[in-house]
């Protein structure tokens, strides 16, 4: 059976191993046998995400992921849906800045349904792409940015703080979810091009991970993807390189109908796939992973300033990546208390670096986080995607572990002394206002108040 060059390796981590094969088009594919549960995971990665995107067509590699859910050559409408659940599967896809991704987990002798339908769609997609799925697409999407964006709580931060930390033209300035206008604007041509540039085999990683049998998965795999050709179209994505840092603070004051006020910040921080990546993880798990962290026990427990303290990392690796902090004030205390406390904090890190015990304590915590999504045939099949399709080795997936540990607390001082500063983040203020139908109402209220008052004064002194 031809398959192409083929590569095979094993990597340990806890005794997980994967193998290579690419096919002739193209098509990279990634194996790993594990026969604990009956069930298998399929996923399949795109190179392709916003970043890839043009000013005046935001949206259109989230839109395209929805699209890819209406229908294929032989599988009509919501047909992918209805045979993964009906086999006992599940399914889904996201986009993110960097890549567009679809998984089934099937009961393991249902495998070669899921690989038929990522084939189907990979290869005759535009047969049944028309204007009428187009449109009902553009709504779904149109209705998810309102959800999950415009009229929540909070819900446009990440998009504001990204702007701020992306410079115009970057392309990460703009956010997956794109912009209302641009989602219009997109048209079903922009849809056919788009699909013939990014949607190819050449262009993509699949991966199969759980109760399988390496030989005939193969030979699924060759006999529904081997005959989709390869497309040579693509232009790599814009640089995303800057400074190490910021050079400046960047502030913004929101005011919105929010439950309490809010301090939020972007860090830039080191491209994921490096070792200053995970040292930098480390530092914002010891100062704001979880009910343990320092900002935690500072604001939340010990000044009660804070009903929440949180500081995460959003791993990127074609731009620098962003330490995320979000902390919401209790009662009436304003922001400045807490920002106050927070560059505390920030700066006793920077100076000290992390304990032994704090050191302990967030390497277990990431080491945990790595187990559980390798220790899963899901969570398995995403990573070794992700480190094939971003650092072109799928075998990184199963070291991430190890990496993590080697990880000394110098290392981790030294990158929370170099980034985590005042001059190297976007920073969002929230200021609760009330809501415009509530003022009105409280105004109504006090007009009725106030005429009442007048009315009863007149009484009085008709009956005097």
């Amino acid at each position: 059976m031809p398959m192409g060059h083929t590569a095979t390796a094993e990597a340990g981590s806890g005794g997980l191993t994967a193998t290579e094969h690419r096919l002739a088009n193209g098509l990279r594919v990634v194996l790993s046998e594990d026969h604990l549960t009956p069930v298998a995971a399929v996923c399949l990665w795109y190179d392709v995400g916003s970043r890839h995107e043009v000013k005046g067509r935001t949206g259109l590699a989230h839109l395209f992921e929805h699209l890819m859910f209406q229908g294929s050559g032989q599988v009509k409408g919501n047909g992918h849906f209805e045979l993964v659940q009906g086999a006992g599967g599940s399914l889904n896809g996201t986009t993110s800045f960097e890549r567009t991704n679809y998984f089934e987990t099937m009961p393991a002798h249902q495998l070669e349904l899921a690989l038929w339908l990522e084939a189907d769609r990979m290869g005759s997609l535009l047969l049944a792409l028309d204007e009428e799925s187009m449109e009902n697409q553009r709504d779904v999407v149109k209705n998810e940015r309102r959800q999950r964006y415009d009229n929540v709580p909070y819900g446009t931060a990440f998009e504001k703080l990204t702007a701020l930390s992306y410079p115009e033209g970057h392309p990460y300035h703009h956010t997956p979810i794109g912009s209302m206008a641009d989602l219009d604007a997109a048209t079903l041509e922009d849809a056919r091009t788009f699909f013939r540039t990014y949607y190819a085999p050449n262009n993509a990683v699949l991966s199969v991970v759980g109760d399988i049998d390496p030989e005939q998965t193969l030979a699924w795999i060759e006999k529904y993807f081997g005959s989709i050709p390869a497309h040579d179209g693509k232009q790599p994505p814009r640089d995303g390189a800057l400074p190490e840092v910021h050079g400046g603070e960047q502030r913004v004051v929101v005011e919105e109908e929010v439950p309490a006020r809010a301090l939020m910040a972007a860090y830039r921080l080191p491209h994921d796939g490096s070792r200053e990546c995970d040292a930098a993880d480390l530092a914002l798990t010891v100062l704001g992973g979880g009910e343990s962290s320092r900002l935690y026990n500072r604001l939340v427990r010990r000044d009660q300033t804070a009903v929440t303290a949180g500081f995460g990392l959003l791993r990127l690796a074609g731009a620098p990546s962003l330490g995320w902090l979000d902390v919401k004030t209790s009662g009436d205390v304003e922001v400045p208390v807490i920002e106050a406390a927070v560059d505390e904090e920030l700066a006793r890190f920077a100076a000290e670096g992390p304990s032994a015990e704090e050191m302990e304590r967030a390497q277990a915590q990431l080491e945990r986080e790595w187990l559980d999504r390798l220790g899963t045939v899901a969570g398995r099949a995403d990573e070794l995607c992700r480190f094939t399709v971003l650092f072109g080795d799928p075998q990184l997936a199963l070291t991430a572990v190890d990496r993590v540990l080697s990880v000394t607390a110098e290392e981790v001082q030294a990158v929370a002394k170099a980034r985590l500063r005042p001059d190297n983040r976007a920073v969002l203020v929230y200021e609760p206002v009330e809501a415009e139908a509530e003022a009105e109402e409280e105004e109504e209220d006090d007009t009725r108040a106030a005429a009442a008052a007048e009315g009863v004064q007149h009484a009085e002194e008709g009956a005097q």
